[in-house]
């Protein structure tokens, strides 16, 4: 039996696509909030709408919130292999303790009931987030190092600590291999992540910022994650990234694939800066939830480059076109809005 954390998420519910298709016993956590037929919704997404169906209904489902650890015993129970993609994306500083305890605090969770249970290989699906920026200008792997007296931001430093209870299972017998994926671009969440650039982009954008993105198609991540667990490689990490793009690059793409008109002008850092401030005080006031932290504006404006020779090397793994990859997606948002 292999146990998914995170199985309404983007990566957790492809995931559970390509592990029904392969004919494997799959158990699957979900909130008590959940909406399953979005789950079902990706399986139609890959096969005809019978075949989804099916598939979709050998999936035990576990009601079960990540940090209880009661709950999350039950899930474990016959279980030999797991899968942890469940997670918090968040970058607001007073959002700290709460992604504390679903990343980093629930992680510790899974990891001690996987040492408990006797399981054989977990696959923790981590983020480029915690790896180093590169001092001397060259590709970041998987051997930049995270600094934790740099100005990080709150989602980094929670998955970070989480990476550490995953290297501490390790140290303790549990097989474990940890992949680090960029911006994963994919169908079936509109609103969160990449599916809320998609869209943002099928209406039109008009500025494009300063800095770089680190790319990679969903598909490629989940049938990397299979592969890693299937492989005789433990104890290891990956950097998952497809490609890396200039913003101007990135948003051209998005644009051309939902026939719109390619940003032009490049907004101003300073502008975005102060558009950040100007919503940090009608936050504070009015208890409005902020869409520009500074954070975010940082991120727009830094360049960097990923290397994902590793898992090449070791799997012979080619990642998919990302220009392939964003007229798909496209194309999928686009049959669900007309």
């Amino acid at each position: 039996m292999i146990l998914v954390t995170g199985g309404t998420g983007l990566v957790g519910s492809h995931l559970l696509y390509f592990l029904a298709a392969s004919g494997s016993n799959v158990r699957a956590t979900h909130r008590k909030s959940s909406d399953l037929s979005r789950v079902e919704k990706v399986f139609n997404y890959y096969t005809d709408k019978k075949t989804a169906n099916t598939l979709f209904n050998t999936i035990e489902w576990v009601q079960a919130d990540i940090t209880n650890i009661a709950a999350l015993t039950l899930a474990f129970k016959n279980c030999e292999y797991v899968y942890h993609c469940a997670a918090m994306i968040a970058f607001e500083p007073k959002k700290y303790e709460l992604l504390k305890k679903v990343n980093t605090q629930a992680t510790a969770n899974i990891v001690n009931l996987s040492l408990a249970h006797g399981i054989k290989k977990l696959c923790y699906v981590s983020s480029i987030a915690t790896l180093g920026n590169s001092e001397d200008g060259n590709s970041i792997t998987e051997e930049t190092h995270f600094n934790q007296d740099a100005a990080n931001n709150v989602y980094s430093l929670t998955k970070y600590a989480a990476e550490m209870e995953v290297w501490r299972a390790a140290q303790e017998g549990l097989d474990t291999v940890i992949v680090n994926p960029g911006v994963i671009l994919g169908a079936g969440s509109w609103h969160t992540g990449s599916g809320a650039i998609f869209k943002l982009a099928s209406k039109g954008m008009s500025y494009f910022t300063g800095g770089s993105v680190a790319v990679v198609d969903v598909k490629d991540v989940v049938l990397a994650m299979q592969e890693l667990m299937n492989s005789a490689l433990k104890n290891e990490r990956y950097i998952l990234v497809g490609a890396t793009l200039s913003y101007k690059e990135f948003t051209e793409k998005l644009a051309l694939a939902f026939d719109k008109k390619p940003p032009s002008k490049e907004i101003a850092r300073w502008k975005l800066l102060l558009i950040s401030s100007l919503e940090g005080v009608v936050s504070s006031l009015f208890g409005t939830k902020r869409r520009l932290l500074k954070a975010n504006v940082k991120s727009l404006y830094t360049r960097t480059n990923y290397s994902a020779h590793k898992i090449k090397n070791a799997l012979s793994f080619n990642f998919t076109a990302v220009c392939q990859t964003i007229t798909r997606v496209a194309q999928r948002y686009t049959s669900e809005h007309k």
